[in-house]
């Protein structure tokens, strides 16, 4: 049986072996909408109905980004807008090693990412017309909202520090508020 350190050296090694085409270095001259949009929950729809493949989403979502036009789905030769109800992912999952300050953090998106909290990927607590709620960056102007059965395990292993429930993770400081 493999124990926690194992696992977690597993999920490190599929985070450094993830992929993703470089969207960031794509400027295409064809800009439109596609009837695309991500619930808050998560779901993927196009056209008013659920995209249930899980290849297909996990295909859009490699390919997504998010830009002063909104958030867009990206190729070399066309950027599509797409709507997105809150962010366009959930952290469903979360696996820790360590405690404390030496804690790492690995979230994993309903589209089967894998983020590491740290210094480019922080932790912060999103306002909205909706509340506020934690997020964690997922790349650069994509977030996961962190799912509630999740954030309440963060909240377990937060430390109170100057009033303040903070989280460690790759020697980053987070904090997910106040605590009065």
């Amino acid at each position: 049986m493999r124990g926690p350190e194992e696992l977690f050296e597993q999920l490190e090694a599929q985070l450094h072996q993830q992929s993703r085409p470089p969207v960031h270095l794509w400027s295409p001259e064809s800009v439109g909408r596609i009837d695309i949009r991500i619930a808050r929950d998560g779901s993927w729809h196009h056209q008013g109905s659920p995209i249930t493949r899980a290849a297909m989403v996990q295909a859009f979502a490699s390919v997504l980004c998010h830009d002063e036009d909104g958030y867009a789905l990206v190729t070399p030769v066309e950027k599509l807008l797409i709507e997105v109800e809150d962010t366009p992912f959930v952290a469903v999952d979360c696996d820790t090693r360590g405690q404390g300050r030496d804690m790492d953090l690995m979230f994993t998106t309903n589209t089967g990412e894998l983020v590491m909290a740290d210094d480019a990927h922080p932790l912060s607590v999103s306002t909205t017309g909706r509340g506020a709620y934690p997020v964690v960056e997922v790349r650069p102007g994509l977030t996961a909202r962190i799912a509630q059965a999740v954030y309440y395990r963060l909240v377990e292993l937060g430390v109170e520090e100057g009033g303040e429930l903070v989280l460690y993770s790759a020697g980053s400081r987070f904090s997910l508020g106040s605590l009065t």
